[in-house]
């Protein structure tokens, strides 16, 4: 346990990031959830709606650094590509 009033404090702000960290993730997981489910659903209107709202909550979370730019790069290539896969 810290013993300094610094200390203190700085476990207060870490317990605070880190709750809000985690929630993040789990908005983020569970949009990239319903992008794949809408995937499969064959609906092409609603695919491209479910795919600009993960690329929101993607660019989001570099910005705040939750995830680095690269894989936020990486992941919005992968679903574009499955949208052009599914779609032909």
């Amino acid at each position: 346990m810290p013993n300094t009033k610094s200390a203190k404090k700085a476990l207060r702000q870490n317990e605070r990031r880190r709750k809000k960290n985690l929630n993040d993730k789990g908005v983020l997981k569970s949009a990239i959830k319903d992008y794949k489910k809408s995937l499969s659903s064959g609906k092409k209107e609603e695919v491209l709606v479910k795919l600009s709202l993960v690329y929101k909550k993607l660019d989001k979370a570099a910005k705040n650094k939750l995830i680095s730019k690269n894989k936020a790069g990486r992941l919005k290539s992968r679903m574009a590509k499955k949208v052009v896969k599914s779609s032909v």
